[in-house]
């Protein structure tokens, strides 16, 4: 124990720097395999919780290739729970100087477990639409805390202030909003799809078609937002311009997969990219957001201005 506890950083080193980054991949990926066994009709591959069966915890041969990626991504989640407690253990001993990072990584690592649970509840619910979106309502949550840890981990727990203007950062924060809603429409949209899972699991009973209409609506509004953004952060010379240029990038992106997936059926692939891109979203989403300030030295020291949310040391 002496030893582990010889070997956990001091201050933020490398080590640190890297496990953030998995940790915050990992949480993408995550949701990336989870769409994968929604959308093969894998949800109830392993028809049970928390074994995959009633008498095996692991997935059986009869259980065919449903059974081998619902537990794929049981053990994808096992995995993320290990990243999460690696997380909380890189920063454990910098508590006192860096409670920040500390309460970050111990919120986010009690979230795996909540969010196994929220997992099993959906499984023994039959797939229910609605616990189905709250469970990926959470891991969008998970997403957006593991970039601010990520963004923590590299500028440090400095006083900071104001770089943009209020108005710029009221807009900010409606566009986050906006993001948000955005995402829970195309979750109801989801849910009463053809993709909830299982070929007999319950939809919402929402007409998907009148969904996606409803669904464009906030998305086409947050991309007008961020134009917005992004010519004031370039006009204004604001530290958030790359953040806002990546941010309607992926917005772009969203929107093509978005459009071509309603005009071919809902293919599963596509569904599945649209998906993992609104985890990248909400990301960059916050990333701009914790670029909205600047520490307070940022004039006398160029790096601090450095648009990028995670400028090197």
């Amino acid at each position: 124990m002496n030893r582990i506890a010889a070997w956990l950083p001091t201050r933020i080193d490398r080590r640190v720097r890297v496990i953030a980054w998995v940790y915050l991949a990992a949480q993408i990926l995550l949701v990336g395999t989870g769409g994968l066994v929604r959308l093969t009709s894998s949800g109830l591959g392993c028809p049970t919780w928390p074994k995959c069966t009633a008498d095996s915890v692991v997935n059986t041969p009869e259980m065919g290739i449903h059974g081998v990626i619902e537990f794929g991504n049981r053990m994808l989640g096992v995995a993320l729970g290990l990243i999460a407690i690696a997380a909380f253990l890189a920063v454990v001993r910098l508590r006192k100087e860096r409670p920040d990072l500390f309460w970050i990584a111990l919120l986010a690592g009690l979230g795996i477990p909540a969010q196994a649970v929220i997992g099993g509840i959906s499984v023994l619910a039959q797939l229910n639409p609605y616990v189905v979106g709250f469970h990926f309502v959470i891991s969008v949550i998970l997403v957006s805390l593991c970039t601010v840890f990520v963004h923590r981990v590299y500028t440090g727990r400095v006083q900071r202030t104001l770089a943009v203007p209020v108005w710029y950062r009221v807009l900010a924060y409606v566009t986050s909003g906006v993001v948000f809603v955005t995402i829970l429409v195309g979750i109801l949209t989801t849910g009463s799809g053809p993709h909830a899972g299982d070929a007999d699991a319950p939809r919402t009973g929402l007409d998907p078609e009148i969904l996606q209409h409803v669904h464009s609506w906030p998305a086409y509004a947050t991309v007008a937002l961020t134009l917005v953004l992004l010519i004031a952060a370039f006009s204004r010379a604001l530290p958030t311009q790359g953040w806002a240029l990546l941010l309607l990038l992926v917005e772009a992106m969203q929107v093509g997969v978005g459009l071509i997936q309603s005009n071919t059926g809902l293919p599963a692939g596509l569904v599945g990219i649209h998906m993992v891109l609104s985890c990248v979203l909400v990301a960059v989403m916050t990333a701009l957001i914790l670029n909205l300030s600047t520490p307070v030295d940022a004039r006398v020291s160029p790096r601090a201005t450095n648009p990028n949310l995670v400028g090197r040391r």
